[in-house]
Order: C-alpha cells, then sequence, then structure tokens
C-alpha cells in the first residue's frame, strides 16, 4: 500500500507539477516578463515591442488588404499590431457582418463553421479569427482592445455584459498563441472603472496565459489607476500628439508636453516592477494636436524622437502611428479622420515606418552573452539594460531641455546617448572598464554606423555628431567596452 501511495504521488507531481507562488508565465504565447520585470521574453529570447497601431484593422480590410498590410508590417521589423476588437458597438466589417446580436455587448453574432465560400458559415468573429491567424504566420503578435473606451463611456457596456463579452473574448482565443489583451481604449481609467476591472478580471481568470495592459486616454498612463491591479501585466502610456505649447495643462500629472521620457521616467520608478511603455505617441501625418488641419503634421523626425527618448528612458519597446493606416483611410469612402489626405496603401512606406527597425536593431545589437550564469533567459546583456542620465557630464548644457534633451541608457559593457538636434554631447567616460572604450555614431534614419574610433576612458569627452545642429538631425552615439 505504501510503495503504491508514494508512486500516485510521484505521477502527480510529474503530471501536475508542484504549486508555486510565481506568477504564471505566458505559456502558450511563448511571451511573458522578464526575471526583473522591465522587458518582455519570448521562448527564453530578448523581445523588442515593435508596434503600429492598425486600429481599423478589423473593420475595413478584406482578407487580401489585410495580408497586404501585415505582410508589409512584417518586412518592415514591426511584430505587434495594436487592432480594436469593437471600435463601435455593434461594429460591422467590410463584407457587412455585424458583431453583436441587437448591439448587446454580451451577444456575440456566431453563426455556426466558417467557410469563406459559405456566406452563412462566416461572420464578424471568423473574419478576426483569420486575421489572427496570418498575423501568426507573418510572426506578429495582436494586441486587441476588446472594446473602445467611447462606447463604455456612452453606457453601451455594463459590468454584467461585459464579464459575458469578456468570457467569450477569453475562451475564443486563449489558444490562440499570438494574442496580447490592451483593455480600455482611449479612456481615463477612472471613467466607468467597474467596466474595466470587470474585462480585465474576467480576461486573467479566463485566460492566465496572455498577457494584459490598458490603453489610456492621452496625455495620461495606466499606472495612474491600474498598477497594482492583478490583472495588469505591463504599463501603457499614450503620450497623445500636442506640441509643448498646446499642452495647457503641462504643469499638472501626466501633462509633460512632447517629453514623452518623462511618462516612462515615472512609471518606471514605480513599485512593484512592471514593464512600460508608449502605446500612442505623435503618429507619423496627423496635425499636430489632432483637431486643427491648418496646423503642421508630425514628422518621421517626430517618431523617431518619441521612439528613442522613451525606450533610453527604460521602455521594453514602443509603438508607431501613421494617419492614414491607424484608420485604414479609403478616400472613396470620404469618411477621413484627422485630416487624412492619402490611402492607407500608400502611407504604409511613410518614412518613419521603414526608420522604426532600426530602433529595434539597436536595441537587439547588444543581447551579448549571459553575465549572470543562473539566469534562465538568454542575452543577459539586453536584461541589464538601465536607463541612466548621470553619464551624461555638466557641461555644454548637460541634459538639456525639450528638443535639446540627451537620452542615455546603458548596459554593463556599453552605453547608448540620443541627440535629437545633433548636439554636442559630454561624456563622463570611466563608466565602463577597460583603458580605453569604442565610440561611434549610429543613425536612426537608415541604421548606418559611422566609427569614431577608440577614446581613453577618463575624465569627460565631449562628442560631435555629424552635420549642423538642427531638428531631425539626430544621433545615437554608441560606446563599447573594449
Amino acid at each position: 500500500m505504501y510503495q503504491r501511495i508514494v508512486l500516485f504521488v510521484i505521477i502527480s507531481l510529474v503530471l501536475f507539477g508542484c504549486a508555486s507562488d510565481k506568477k504564471p508565465a505566458a505559456l502558450k504565447s511563448g511571451l511573458r516578463i522578464s526575471e526583473n520585470g522591465r522587458y518582455f521574453v519570448e521562448d527564453g529570447k530578448p523581445f523588442f515591442w515593435l508596434g503600429d497601431t492598425g486600429w481599423l484593422l478589423f473593420n475595413k480590410l478584406t482578407r487580401e488588404q489585410a495580408d497586404q498590410y501585415l505582410e508589409d508590417r512584417k518586412q518592415k521589423g514591426f511584430n505587434v499590431v495594436q487592432a480594436m476588437v469593437l471600435h463601435t458597438v455593434p461594429s460591422v466589417n467590410i463584407y457587412g457582418d455585424s458583431s453583436l446580436v441587437n448591439g448587446d455587448i454580451s451577444k456575440p453574432a456566431v453563426t455556426e463553421g466558417n467557410s469563406f465560400a459559405d456566406p452563412k458559415q462566416y461572420d464578424f468573429w471568423d473574419h478576426i479569427d483569420y486575421i489572427v491567424d496570418k498575423a501568426k504566420e507573418k510572426g506578429i503578435y495582436m494586441a486587441l482592445v476588446p472594446v473602445w473606451g467611447t462606447n463604455v463611456k456612452n453606457k453601451k457596456a455594463t459590468p454584467g455584459q461585459a464579464k459575458l463579452y469578456a468570457e467569450f473574448l477569453a475562451k475564443r482565443y486563449k489558444d490562440k498563441s499570438n494574442i496580447i489583451w490592451l483593455n480600455g481604449g482611449d479612456i481615463r481609467g477612472s471613467e466607468v472603472k467597474e467596466v474595466w476591472e470587470m474585462i480585465g478580471s474576467t480576461l486573467r481568470a479566463n485566460d492566465p496565459d496572455h498577457l494584459i495592459t490598458f490603453h489610456p486616454r492621452g496625455r495620461t498612463g495606466s499606472s495612474e489607476w491600474f498598477h497594482n491591479a492583478k490583472w495588469l501585466d505591463f504599463n501603457m502610456v499614450q503620450s497623445g500628439h500636442r506640441r509643448y505649447d498646446q499642452d495647457t495643462l503641462a504643469k499638472e500629472q501626466w501633462h509633460y508636453g512632447e517629453d514623452n521620457w518623462k511618462y516612462i521616467e515615472k512609471d518606471y520608478k514605480l513599485k512593484p516592477v512592471k514593464p512600460t511603455i508608449d502605446g500612442e505617441p505623435s503618429y507619423e501625418d496627423i496635425p499636430q494636436g489632432l483637431h486643427d488641419f491648418k496646423q503642421p503634421k508630425w514628422s518621421a523626425a517626430d517618431v523617431r524622437r518619441y521612439g528613442y527618448w522613451s525606450v533610453f528612458a527604460g521602455a521594453f519597446g514602443y509603438t508607431y502611428g501613421d494617419n492614414s493606416v491607424m484608420q485604414m483611410y479609403n478616400p472613396a469612402n470620404k469618411d477621413a479622420a484627422y485630416g487624412a489626405t492619402r490611402p492607407w496603401q500608400e502611407a504604409l512606406n511613410d518614412p518613419g515606418a521603414g526608420q522604426m527597425v532600426h530602433l529595434k536593431n539597436l536595441m537587439l545589437s547588444r543581447t551579448g552573452v549571459a553575465h549572470d550564469v543562473t539566469s534562465t533567459e538568454n542575452g543577459s546583456a539586453y536584461f541589464d539594460r538601465v536607463p541612466d542620465q548621470s553619464v551624461i557630464a555638466g557641461a555644454a548644457g548637460g541634459d538639456g531641455e525639450q528638443y535639446n534633451r540627451l537620452l542615455a541608457t546603458r548596459g554593463n559593457d556599453y552605453i547608448f546617448v540620443y541627440t535629437y538636434n545633433g548636439r554636442n554631447i559630454p561624456l563622463k567616460m570611466g563608466v565602463l572598464t577597460g583603458d580605453q572604450v569604442k565610440a561611434s555614431w549610429y543613425s536612426p534614419r537608415d541604421g548606418k554606423i559611422t566609427p569614431i574610433g577608440n577614446i581613453d576612458n577618463k575624465g569627460t569627452h565631449e562628442f560631435d555628431p555629424p552635420g549642423d545642429v538642427k531638428d531631425g538631425n539626430d544621433w545615437v552615439l554608441t560606446i563599447d567596452k573594449i
């Protein structure tokens, strides 16, 4: 009898595992939080989130157009697409399929089968399934917003309805390996908070393997309301689309003008430690301030600046956006928002979209060999990275303000410093070990490296970037241990 009991215990441990207080990883997706709580890991390797906002992908594109969009983003290095499941309540896709029965969010309109050849066997949700699966084929994660915030604010979803809807989503997509959940949708977490709490907790209870965050209103961050929520795995900010002079509440909490690095810096200091990202900075080719179409439009240089500023301040990735692409604008429909004028297919090739991959490549270029032999993660040099403004000396303006701002980040064996306008960089030497270090310039515009040479590793050294000092002449100073 004793031997049978022992054998049963051993088999049980093998089959079901031992109880643990450790937070469950994203098992099915291979995407989880790094051991230090700062970054993402995919199948044990560093994962740099390079996102695109394809908000109306499910509503406005055919299957063939979705293929075109996803393939383009794959070729440009994007590995995450942020999209709305329900832009409106109800939502109707390009094939005329409605998402809900009688506009009731708790009653998804689901038909039997999923044969596209038979309209009776194909629905709104099958179209989403197709796109999610196609994204998986291309190595792209789908970061899904269950229902856009304005719908909830307009009382189109009660907590009870939201619970049933979130259960439906979780059960339908829990076995899709490339899902991330973006609760909320351009709304303050304090507005109808009970609905957001219900969606978040219900997703977590029914889909424990996929990561969850909250997409907030412009110039706010998820941590303001949900940092300690058990369902929130990582923080997201929306730094927004306003210039310094347009952000009239700049002195209040969370209003920092264009300084999106301040949002990341704020989240980075919070306990418990959670990863953070700017999930909606200013979009390329959108009017500054959004609503006055006579205003200048944000450019490729601007989206680069937001990317490097936020990542160097401690973000685990970056989400890019383009005015025409995010709304999948078709001029024939005459439904442009925010002054969009060009079809989304043309806007796919806006300069900033092709330049984002250089940020991703730079951050993944220093993965290195694990410094901690006890670590279960490969490329620990990637996870060693911290924001560190102390490497910038006080001379020549020090850190600088607004467009003069220098942002620095470093690992154990390297230092990166970003300048948006090509101003001189006064660097404290001796931070890395060795008598000399290797210095280079990295171009955010084309990813090209220009060697500077070996520099004595003592005192202060002032580095002069190529070209004249002007907005958009941005460079990254790279310093590497020899």
